[in-house]
């Protein structure tokens, strides 16, 4: 397991996080809890929200600023420097910071849909590069989260971009030409998981149970199955028709409980569906 001497001992040991949103927050929260890096290492920037900020800074004690000057001042100084920005904005401030920016940093984007050669054409360098598509349950330390690495990216620098991402979940290193299709199978993945929760949860009330018990029921059926396929051992993509198999036996019951959840996905959401979601916190 790689540890925070890792990120610590290069070059300035300090993180900066250029977009403070959600993603930003839940990578900062898995390194501080899980003590890759200390918090007075990390800093946080935004263009103008400062409330966002003062939260960061009350809540996880990182150095926060949205002022031009001291952001310029914590780029410079930073040995990694997270691109967190949202997609829309994200050509606009890569060529703002690119003056600030040296090949010496190792500069990592969570930014969805920006290649590698995209970002370094930005840039105006070949800068080391992290692509990286971590998923939404980073936020509580389960994510699944893809990387790919520019060739200018050193084998030191790619143990501290495992570390980063391993403190909120799981890691695959891919080519980036596969990058796509890894946002397609984890990147989404919640969501396709989430509308066939919402399928059974409806299934259930609509079959007589209370929309307590089809919730929590659902809930753990769904956490069981994952757990279980994790636990069997299985390593072949074969696992998961022999375990479908020994769960799922061709009763009448089964097929009548398959069909009415099947035909619940392939209706589009209805005006009520959309107006009120299934509530996935606690009552």
């Amino acid at each position: 397991m790689v540890t925070n001497e890792n990120i610590n001992e290069s070059h300035s040991g300090k993180i900066c996080f250029y977009g403070a949103g959600s993603m930003a927050e839940a990578i900062v929260r898995g390194l501080i809890h899980k003590q890759v890096a200390e918090p007075t290492s990390i800093s946080m920037l935004n263009r103008s929200n400062q409330e966002r900020l003062t939260y960061l800074t009350n809540q996880y004690g990182v150095v926060t600023s949205n002022q031009e000057e001291q952001k310029n001042k914590l780029l410079d100084e930073a040995s990694i420097i997270v691109l967190a920005m949202k997609p829309k904005d994200a050509k606009e401030a890569i060529t703002a910071i690119a003056p600030h920016l040296s090949e010496k940093q190792l500069l990592v984007s969570v930014i969805a849909g920006l290649s590698i050669d995209t970002i370094q054409k930005l840039l105006g360098f070949e800068a080391p590069i992290a692509r990286t598509m971590p998923n939404t349950s980073s936020s509580i330390g389960y994510g699944a989260t893809g990387i790919s690495f520019s060739d200018e990216v050193s084998e030191e620098q790619k143990q501290q971009v495992l570390t980063m991402f391993e403190a909120v979940g799981t890691v695959s290193v891919i080519p980036e030409e596969k990058m796509e299709i890894l946002t397609g199978v984890s990147g989404s993945g919640p969501a396709y998981v989430y509308l066939m929760m919402e399928a059974m949860i409806a299934a259930g009330i609509e079959g007589g149970l209370s929309p307590e018990q089809a919730r929590e029921l659902t809930i753990q059926t769904v956490l069981g199955a994952a757990v279980m396929m994790r636990e069997t051992g299985e390593e072949r993509p074969s696992c998961v028709p022999i375990l479908h198999h020994r769960t799922a036996q061709p009763s009448r019951h089964w097929i009548s409980c398959a069909r009415a959840i099947s035909q619940r996905l392939s209706k589009p959401p209805s005006a009520e569906r959309r107006s009120v979601p299934v509530r996935w916190g606690k009552p």
